[in-house]
This record gives C-alpha cells, structure tokens and sequence, in this order.
C-alpha cells in the first residue's frame, strides 16, 4: 500500500520511513529518506546532508540515517596535566559546543591552572556496573542466598568473564529488601564504556546461578540499583565509570592578575556556594561540570547520555596555611567514558580523539584525565567571573548570536 507521496503506507494509514533492511546504511537510502521527508514537510536538508563520510561506517551507531548534525567544534587550551597517564604534556582540548563564550572561558580556566603548575589528576577506580535482583518467597531465602553467592564467587566469576575477552568482575555489592536480593557487579571494561559488556557478563554469571542454586533462582536482570542514565547516590559513595580527582593550587597573585579577584574573595563564595547547594539538593556542588563533559562527549562520540550521571561532582576548597595559596579540587565518581567502541570510531569523532592522543586501546586513563582537567578548568574561569562580576557582561559581548 503506498500513500499519497508515493511511500509505503502501513494498515491504518501510517506512513512507514523507508527503510532496507539489507542495504540501508548508504547515500542512496539516506537520500530516499531525505526525498521522503521533503515530500511530508517542504524541507530541503541541504546542511544535513553534507557528511564527509560513507554511510556504511554508522552501522550500528544509528538507523534510519539521513545525515549529520554539525556541531561547531573550538579549541581551547592548552592545559598542562600532571597525572598518572598524562605525565607533565601541555594539551589542546577540542568543545563541541554552540554556547558563545564556552570555550573561551575554559581557555581561560586552563591558562591559570598551567600557569599555576598545571592540575594534578588521580584516577581512584573504575568499575562498570549491572544489578540483577533475585526473588524468593521471604527474606530468609535472600539472606541465605547471599550467603551462596559468597561462597561460589571464583565459579560466578568464571562464568561471567567467559561472555568477553576484556570483561573482568571485581566484585559484588549485596543489597537485601525484603524477600529480594540486589546483586550490584562491578566488572572492569578495558577502553570501552562497558554497559552492554557488563549487561551480557552479568546475564551469563545470572544464567550460572539459576542453573546451580539449589532449588533454582529467578531473577530480572535490572533491578535498577545499576542507575543505568541517571544520577544517583549510590554512584557517590561506590563510584560508577571512573572515580577521578583534578587538583591545583593556585596563587593569590596570580588570580588577582589574571582573574580579578583573590583566593580569600574565592574561598569566601564557595562558602556561600556550598550552603546554597545543600538547601537545593543538588547533585553537584561546583559550578558546571556538565558544560565541559557535554562537549567533550559530543566531540569525541561518547554516549551523550552519560551526562546523566558524569556531571555529579564534589567540589573541595581550601585557603593553605600561607593565607596565599588556593587548594581547589573536583571529584568526579562517575565518570563513563570510552576511547573504543561506541561512537569512538566515527570518522569525525576520531579525529577529535586523535588530537587528544586519546584514540583506541590503552587510552582511557588518558582520556579520563583530560576530562577531569577539563571540568576543573571550567570550575575555575566561571567561579571567578561570578565573583569577579564579569559574568553577565562576557555572555553579552561573546556569548549571543544575533544573526
């Protein structure tokens, strides 16, 4: 059945997007579903349209393409990172980003922090997770099936790791409530985000304990203690993706040279700062962690989603003993990133990643740490423009497009 335009139409009158199941990562597809679009709406997706590359490389990354959505990319930096994987480099961040005045300000955040010595980052640990529940007929039951899973961890631990050559379980968080018991399994995930890795790991290791409990065990394989994209507390306190620290110490004159205030002016508002997140409940008590992580996802094909849960933040500041150095770090919990997989490998997004030195196998903790440099720099230019009363004015004059 076809419509008035010519399209296939489905019983009842819904119109169907074209679509080929054997060939439909191509131009000529793509250009069917454009032609389709431009017979329904009147819009003519020129800008759309212009990828650089062959639609054959988004399989599995997209369906029903049509084209690209161009977002303008800018340099800022260079920051110098003192860290375990990023050992003492001056490096060039690209922003994806159509908010005036972003990339500037980071610049900026990263001129201080090199000029102070650079920002010393630690990555504590970095786990992927999934949170299968198990149902049984009273607490009991739950309680003494912990203590099973306890004594046949190496057996469940096998059983997951064969599902994939990278995934390896650390460890598993046990949560009773009532006559259930949350399993939370920790695996490691090599470059890759690790989320379908750790679900097919945790499916298999699920799979080992219904087949060899006595008596059977049902389960449901998220009983949404993973927090899959979504902030949580639990992500605080046990981390999800990498748990990463970005530090620096900054002078006072430098920030009265280069910023316009002074550390005691500084430390003063985060005080304020502090007390304000508190009464709102907020899941971040910095500035804007989420301007610099969004950026960089969508520069170098992250799950952009994971904002959700990346953005969570603890800031902590203090005034050194001298009464003239500024301590000020961020800690990240759950910061869940990948430099393989995913979207890492689009032609546009890997470029990015290259100019990082980021891309492929053994690159991750690298990543992690410009990301958090990244958020620290930010932290830094947008809480001193706050204080320093040159907010509003800098989005005024770069920030708003006119045309």
């Amino acid at each position: 059945m076809t419509d008035k335009t010519g399209h296939d139409s489905q019983p009842g009158g819904r119109v169907r997007i074209p679509r080929h199941p054997d060939k439909d990562h191509t131009e000529a597809a793509a250009k069917e579903r454009r032609d389709f679009l431009k017979a329904r709406t009147g819009v003519e997706l020129s800008h759309v349209a212009q990828a650089s590359f062959d639609p054959a490389v988004t399989q599995g990354n997209i369906e029903n393409y049509i084209g690209v959505a161009q977002v303008p990319i800018g340099l800022a930096g260079p920051v110098r990172i003192n860290g375990e994987h990023v050992q003492g480099e001056d490096v060039c961040v690209p922003l994806a980003t159509t908010e005036g005045t972003l990339v500037a300000s980071y610049s900026r955040g990263m001129r201080i922090l090199s000029e102070a010595g650079g920002v010393k980052t630690t990555i504590v640990e970095r786990y992927m997770q999934r949170a299968p529940v198990f149902h049984f007929d009273d607490a009991r039951g739950a309680r003494d099936f912990s203590g099973w899973v306890e004594l046949h961890m190496s057996e469940i631990r096998k059983a997951a790791e064969a599902s994939s050559s990278v995934v390896r379980l650390s460890h598993i968080e046990h949560y009773a409530l009532g006559p259930m018991l949350h399993l939370r399994f920790n695996f490691e995930t090599g470059d890759a985000a690790g989320q379908n890795m750790s679900g097919k790991a945790a499916l298999a290791a699920c799979q080992w304990i219904a087949a060899n409990h006595p008596g059977g065990a049902r389960f449901t394989l998220s009983g949404a203690m993973d927090t899959d994209k979504k902030h949580s507390q639990i992500n605080v306190l046990h981390s999800r993706g990498a748990r990463v620290v970005a530090e620096a110490r900054i002078p006072d004159a430098l920030i009265r040279e280069r910023l316009g205030t002074s550390a005691a002016e500084m430390f003063r508002a985060r005080l304020n700062s502090y007390a304000g997140s508190v009464m709102a409940g907020s899941a971040n008590n910095g500035m804007h962690a989420a301007n610099a992580l969004a950026a960089l996802f969508i520069a170098t094909g992250q799950d952009a989603a994971n904002v959700a849960e990346s953005h969570a933040a603890m800031t902590y500041v203090r005034l050194e003993d001298d009464g003239e150095t500024y301590y000020w770090s961020i800690t990240l919990p759950a910061l869940i990133v990948a430099t393989f997989g995913g979207g890492t490998g689009l032609p546009t997004q890997g470029e990015c990643l290259d100019i990082l030195g980021c891309k492929g196998a053994g690159k991750v903790g690298r990543f992690i740490e410009i990301c958090a440099a990244t958020v620290l720099a930010g932290e830094i230019s947008l809480g001193a423009a706050v204080v320093a009363g040159d907010w509003v004015d800098s989005h005024e004059k770069l920030g708003r497009n006119r045309n």
